[in-house]
């Protein structure tokens, strides 16, 4: 069982694309294995580098084993005529590679056929892989990808080597005009270029290590301890951690070190974040602070080589981010010569869409949606200052309008906060009132992930909600919905922004209500007589939403699938509403009595359905009739005891409490399914069994659709409808 390497060589890949891609590759090459049947013995390992994704699988099998199928062929009353082989039984029999006197007569449900036993031989590895491989590293998926012979070659960068090998044999693999050989490259300027691999199996990974490549854990590691190192040389300095940058440096290196440079101590005056956004975002620098978590005037940069002894890449890397620091002060002071107030009429010649019409005509909108939010909010008897968000509302795009965000995008929304902290804009203002306007402007993009942060104040998380949802409604209004992997408006984030905001804030926002509001900020302007039909848009954005809030209670929150289906079925629009019921069906899914229970409403579902489908009519209300079962009765009068109460503890949103209550239905209702047919043929006895059963129903799905809870109790009713 030979070990297996691939290496695809080319020209450095974006850093972004390299995780996913290697990824993928892998998991290709695992399941062309499988499906050839020649699955290695041990787990699949990737290696990958800015100029190669390399997949390596111990143990593949050599060969595909022989394997021996049956075939079927003609009936024997077509195969044979007078006792003798007819053309067609030759034909089978030629076709199958057998002697006709070598057939065979099965027996089936059409009756007696010819068959033969064929064994077809497996193929060896090497084959098949040099057959299969180009389709798969064809398909690999890259938000771009270039071709340079052939359209189907395709690939993110030029290939410039290949190597393919079971143990030391060189399999004969070719794409993009390249085949494939035992010679892979090391580091471009630390090697002597050409690397010969002898085996597929490990000395894979040190023949590299030899050549100054190392694997992508190896390559973090030496990244983290050369940051450690060069930090200590400053008393009292870290250097300020960052996954993301530290994920980007350790795919843009094949082999890093590190090197600590300065800058003038006077650039601290400029805000942090314009400070660190330089370095990070456009620099690949780390920032460099004190145990307060204040930045000192130095960085880290990581190198793609072993160092730098004469300091010659410590200076240049200083020289362009001095200038990139001017670049940044030159632009905040140029910016305060118009205020952010004096920017908001700028915004008429900015568009936000080419249908949707201008920022300025987003600000208006997303002002008067604020208003009512605020309203709800106020109403719910929460403390909320309307003030505040109106003027930041007004402010929030005016920095759209500044030289630093046109410079530097990353910082739109923070840049606004900023400016309005140190300009005055209302000199009526207090400082208080001032500063949460710059707060809930600087906030107002937030969160941006899953991961992120919500605003700090109510004030910014309000129109963080109303900018988004403008958006949102927009968008779908024209039928820009998002499909597979489509979104390029980042419509889902923002939705599932908005879902997280109203959770963790607990907004009283019920979401349709939310986005048809946002649409109608759009009557009577031009945009409108684009938009779709207000029932094709609520039936999308109710779909949409539905999906991400199933998303944040799943994947965000933990809750199990079962639960937030079961919770969803019920009611989808009022997030904290959902958040709470879930928590309580979580609590009670594993009790006896609910799967039970659970198991009861998938049957009376699939009861009503059967009625519905046969055309049975259902009552308008219970009656106690003469031909009723005791045990309908009893039922019914559980109901008229405990729907009162229940309706109570709902009301209150005491959702464990009423689920409790519910849970004592189990009894009544598995004593009528033992005792009671409901599909009699007496009409007026089955329409009246079944509103009970659709008065049941409604009862238990009020707070959940208990349909949807996964049964791991048996119900103990085993009569049939």
């Amino acid at each position: 069982m030979p070990d297996f390497l691939l290496e695809i060589g080319c020209e450095e890949i974006p850093a972004r694309m390299i995780a996913a891609a290697s990824q993928e590759l892998r998991e290709r090459v695992a399941a062309l294995l499988n499906r050839e049947r020649l699955s290695s013995s041990g787990n699949l390992s990737s290696f990958d580098t800015p100029r190669r994704l390399a997949v390596l699988a111990p143990g593949i099998a050599a060969a595909q084993d022989d394997v021996t199928e049956q075939v079927t062929g003609p009936s024997t009353q077509v195969a044979y005529k007078d006792g003798q082989p007819t053309a067609a039984a030759h034909a089978f029999a030629k076709k199958a590679g057998v002697d006709v006197s070598q057939l065979a007569t099965i027996g089936t449900a059409r009756g007696e056929y010819l068959a033969a036993k064929i064994t077809k031989k497996g193929r060896s590895a090497a084959e098949i892989l040099a057959e299969e491989l180009p389709k798969e590293i064809a398909s690999l998926y890259w938000p771009k990808s270039m071709y340079w012979r052939k359209p189907s070659e395709r690939f993110i960068r030029p290939v410039r080597w290949l190597v393919a090998m079971l143990d030391e044999e060189v399999i004969g693999l070719e794409f993009g005009g390249v085949r494939a050989e035992k010679a892979s490259r090391g580091h471009r300027s630390l090697s002597s270029g050409t690397v010969t691999i002898a085996c597929a199996g490990t000395g894979y990974v040190d023949a590299l290590r030899h050549a100054k490549v190392l694997g992508r854990d190896e390559r973090e590691q030496q990244i983290r301890k050369a940051l450690d190192a060069a930090t200590r040389t400053i008393r009292g300095a870290r250097w300020r951690e960052d996954k993301a940058l530290l994920d980007k440096v350790v795919n843009l290196t094949e082999f890093p070190s590190v090197v600590l440079g300065n800058f003038d101590p006077d650039y601290l005056a400029l805000a942090e974040e314009v400070l660190v956004t330089v370095m990070r975002d456009h620099q690949s620098y780390f920032a460099v602070e004190e145990a307060s978590g204040k930045l000192l005037p130095h960085f880290l940069a990581v190198l793609n080589s072993d160092g730098d002894p004469q300091g010659l890449i410590q200076h240049g890397n200083e020289r362009v981010l001095r200038a990139r620091f001017n670049d940044a002060r030159f632009f905040w002071q140029t910016d305060q010569k118009i205020s952010l107030l004096e920017r908001l009429e700028l915004l008429r010649h900015v568009t936000f869409q080419k249908d949707l019409g201008s920022y300025y005509e987003k600000t208006q909108r997303v002002q008067r949606l604020c208003s009512w939010l605020s309203e709800l909010l106020k109403q719910s008897g929460m403390a909320v200052r309307p003030g505040v968000i109106h003027k930041a509302a007004c402010l929030a795009k005016s920095d759209l309008t500044t030289e630093l965000v046109k410079e530097f995008t990353e910082l739109e929304g923070i840049v606004g906060g900023l400016y309005a902290r140190v300009q005055e804009l209302d000199p009526s203002l207090p400082k208080a009132t001032r500063l949460a306007i710059a707060d809930a402007i600087y906030d107002h993009y937030k969160p941006e992930s899953a991961d992120d942060d919500v605003p700090r104040s109510v004030e910014g998380a309000v129109l963080s909600i109303a900018d988004k949802a403008d958006t949102l409604a927009g968008m779908f209004a024209l039928g820009l919905v998002p499909s597979g992997s489509k979104d390029p408006f980042a419509l889902r984030r923002q939705a599932n922004a908005i879902v997280k905001l109203i959770a963790e804030k607990k907004f009283p926002f019920p979401l349709t209500k939310l986005l048809q509001d946002a649409r109608a900020g759009y009557q009577e302007s031009e945009a409108e007589e684009k938009f779709i039909a207000p029932h094709s848009f609520e039936d999308s954005i109710r779909t949409f939403f539905h999906e991400r809030l199933e998303f944040y209670l799943r994947d965000v929150r933990g809750y199990a699938l079962d639960v937030v289906k079961a919770v969803l079925g019920a009611d989808a629009d009022d997030v904290v509403d959902a958040i709470a019921r879930a928590a309580a069906v979580e609590e009670v899914m594993h009790v006896p009595e609910f799967q039970a229970i659970g198991a009861a409403c998938k049957r009376i579902r699939n009861i009503l359905k059967q009625a519905r489908e046969n055309g049975f009519e259902t009552a308008g209300k219970f009656e106690s009739l003469p031909e009723a079962a005791e045990e309908e009765k009893t039922l019914m009068a559980y109901l008229e005891r405990t729907s009162p109460r229940v309706e109570a503890h709902r009301n209150q949103k005491q959702y464990l409490d009423a689920l409790l209550l519910l849970s004592t239905a189990r009894e009544p209702i598995d004593n009528f399914f033992d005792k009671v047919m409901v599909m009699v043929d007496d009409e007026r006895v089955r329409a009246n069994r079944l509103v009970l059963l659709q008065t049941l129903l409604k009862e238990f799905s009020t707070i959940a659709d208990f349909s949807e809870i996964a049964n791991e109790a048996k119900n103990p009713s085993k009569t049939n409808s």
